[in-house]
């Protein structure tokens, strides 16, 4: 499990380049955002948490088509699944989803900070922002790693992943953003959302994986 970790951060690296393409987007996006609301440093303060979820979510759709792409070209993938059982092709899954998050959502996660200080955001918004995009982008990982299995078999299975994995993972977001407000604005609270959202991510790691494989299973057989 470990070279096949060590193997998948090395093809995310080479294939593409994911993680620069994630952080350029992530950049983009933050980037556009004061032409549209204007440059009010105050609103920009306010909706900071939020634009920086909402450009982490879509950078993280960006790449899941590429979670299966590889093994499918290569041959490896059916090697995968019929090699391992349910049980052991659902760890095998986590094992990838992890490498995958490692390697291209991370350095979204860690570029975070310094597209807070472009949103004027506090220290303490941005270290809240960070630390639930740290706990929460693993779960829409997980998440996509089921669309990703049922769209691998498709040419053209981008879009399919985005529009099947988006509506799923509003909770996640829902929680992350109300999470990062809640560090910041003194009424809400800061605990309670984050501890959903940690257990969304720990609920997710078990189900997401067991719905990949189920999926990939099925699109072999």
């Amino acid at each position: 499990m470990w070279s096949l970790f060590l193997r998948d951060i090395r093809l995310s690296i080479r294939a593409g380049g994911g993680a620069l393409t994630g952080v350029i987007f992530f950049l983009a996006v933050i980037a556009t955002i004061p032409f549209g609301v204007g440059p009010d440093l105050n609103l920009l303060a306010r909706i900071g948490p939020a634009i920086l979820w909402i450009a982490a979510l879509l950078g993280c759709l960006l790449g899941l088509d590429r979670l299966f792409q590889a093994d499918r070209e290569d041959g490896s993938l059916d090697l995968l699944v019929l090699g391992h059982d349910r049980h052991m092709l659902a760890l095998t899954v986590l094992v990838k989803c992890l490498a995958h998050w490692a390697g291209s959502v991370l350095p979204l996660v860690i570029a975070a900070p310094l597209l807070g200080l472009f949103m004027n955001m506090a220290p303490i918004g941005i270290g809240a922002t960070a630390l639930t995009l740290l706990v929460g982008t693993p779960a829409i990982t997980f998440i996509g790693a089921a669309g990703a299995a049922v769209a691998v078999a498709l040419p053209r299975g981008g879009l399919l992943i985005s529009v099947l994995v988006l509506p799923l993972t509003i909770p996640v977001l829902i929680f992350g953003v109300s999470a990062s407000y809640g560090a910041v604005a003194d009424p809400d609270p800061f605990l309670q959302p984050f501890l959903i959202l940690a257990a969304l991510t720990l609920f997710l790691a078990v189900l997401g994986p067991l719905a990949a494989a189920l999926a990939l299973r099925h699109g072999t057989d």
